[in-house]
């Protein structure tokens, strides 16, 4: 059988529609009609549409909750608002009465997810998935409801599945097939090695599918290919295939790469309030809104008629202050909240900024910020604005500024270096 990506057609209106679902069906209820809306805000894709509304209807008439999936391997200790994304949209199913399988792949990460990368990664000791796997849950747990959430590792059903069993699965998925997959392919063409182990990776964690039997699969748009295996192996099983929804991969602080602790261009979940503020305030005008479709559980018709004010007008800064008092009450408090906010705005009037502060237009986003510093005129040369990172002279929107490697993205920035230079940049 073809994958489905293959297999998918897309109908006038762009929505994918597949061999099962409602069509032909009555009209679905307001409640249907109500969660597909929540499962399709912000999300890139959802395979199949149809099927997932069929999915939801039956949940309706017999009041059995649908089972939802997320993995994540627990490959570094802290998580950022990134993670969140899915987690977000887990929440949202969660408040809908559905059940929610928080899934640790304590398995799968000795293996090392090959996604999106062009080399082989080392698999992760257990020691150090062990590690790692002790903070996981009691972060995710600041998004979802601790209480009906169900917590699984795939070691569970993994190690016993012994050589015997992983020699039947693997006969269940052709080699042509998985070298469907898109970093698989170049690697090959290229000539770079790719280690049998990668190979199982997709076939595990499709593996885990069918052992939770999941009525809806979600991950980052770098997992579709693992997802839509877990709906063919369900299929293998005699199951009903899982359906698949993919959410966007979060730009970073730099409004470029995706956030990353490696990049730098993070914001942690468990970070200080002050500091979670200070670098939400940071981003570009026009990520912002992205941010707030991904991030934020303000209604999007709130987030529309916010975002048309300011396209009339009004002081983006306002939004962006709301975006960053949310996110701080979720991960801390209210309070906590409020008192960033007041540090934020201490800094600003501790600076004082001068009326006559020089605008300056510049192009080139992303820029580096000692160029940006340069070309504003703000220092003599990209050496002097090195040294005044390494110093802590240099302030973006209040916010100090140590990362030498950091890319501005476009947007309005106030900019002061020392106690006495400033400018208001403009950069496109």
């Amino acid at each position: 059988m073809a994958p489905d990506r293959q297999r998918l057609t897309t109908d006038g209106g762009g929505s994918p529609t597949g061999s099962t679902g409602a069509a032909g069906h009555a009209e679905p209820s307001q409640g249907v009609r109500e969660a597909l809306a929540v499962t399709r805000r912000g999300c890139d894709e959802l395979l199949v549409e149809s099927e997932w509304v069929a999915k939801l209807a039956r949940s309706e008439a017999d009041g059995r909750p649908l089972r939802i999936k997320l993995g994540l391997d627990p490959t570094a200790p802290d998580l950022h608002l990134g993670h969140t994304v899915v987690l977000n949209k887990m929440r949202q199913l969660q408040d809908l009465g559905h059940t929610v399988i928080f899934l640790i792949g304590d398995f799968t990460a000795m293996i090392g997810d090959p996604s999106g990368r062009n080399a082989t990664r080392p698999p992760l000791t257990r020691e150090q998935i062990e590690q790692n796997a002790k903070t996981y849950f009691e972060q995710a747990a600041l998004v979802l409801d601790r209480d009906k959430t169900e917590i699984r590792y795939n070691s569970e059903w993994s190690d016993p599945l012994g050589a015997r069993g992983m020699i039947q699965l693997a006969a269940k998925y052709t080699v042509a097939r998985m070298l469907e997959r898109d970093d698989f392919t170049k690697r090959f063409r290229s000539g770079v090695p790719i280690s049998v182990h990668e190979l199982l990776y997709p076939l595990m964690q499709g593996y885990d599918s069918v052992a939770l039997k999941s009525d809806i699969e979600l991950g980052g748009t770098d997992q579709k290919f693992n997802l839509l295996v877990g709906r063919e192996l369900q299929r293998e099983y005699g199951q009903e295939p899982q359906c698949i929804l993919t959410m966007p991969l979060l730009e970073g602080l730099d409004g470029v790469e995706k956030m990353s602790k490696s990049k730098g261009n993070y914001v942690g979940i468990t970070e200080a309030p002050a500091e979670m503020f200070g670098k939400l305030m940071s981003i570009s005008d026009e990520l912002m809104w992205k941010y707030f479709e991904l991030l934020s559980f303000r209604p999007m018709s709130e987030i529309a008629a916010l975002r048309t004010e300011c396209g009339a007008g009004r002081n983006p800064r306002d939004a962006k202050v709301m975006l960053g008092q949310e996110i701080v009450a979720r991960f801390h408090s209210r309070a906590a909240a409020e008192q960033a906010l007041a540090d934020f705005e201490a800094r600003f009037r501790q600076g004082a900024l001068p009326e006559d502060m020089p605008e300056v237009s510049l192009s080139g986003a992303p820029l580096g910020v000692a160029q940006l510093l340069k070309q504003a005129g703000l220092v003599s040369s990209t050496s002097d604005a090195m040294r005044n990172l390494e110093q802590g002279g240099v302030r973006i929107d209040g916010q100090r500024i140590e990362d030498k490697g950091l890319k501005l993205a476009a947007g309005s920035y106030v900019v002061q270096v020392g106690k006495r230079r400033f400018a208001r940049v403009t950069l496109a």
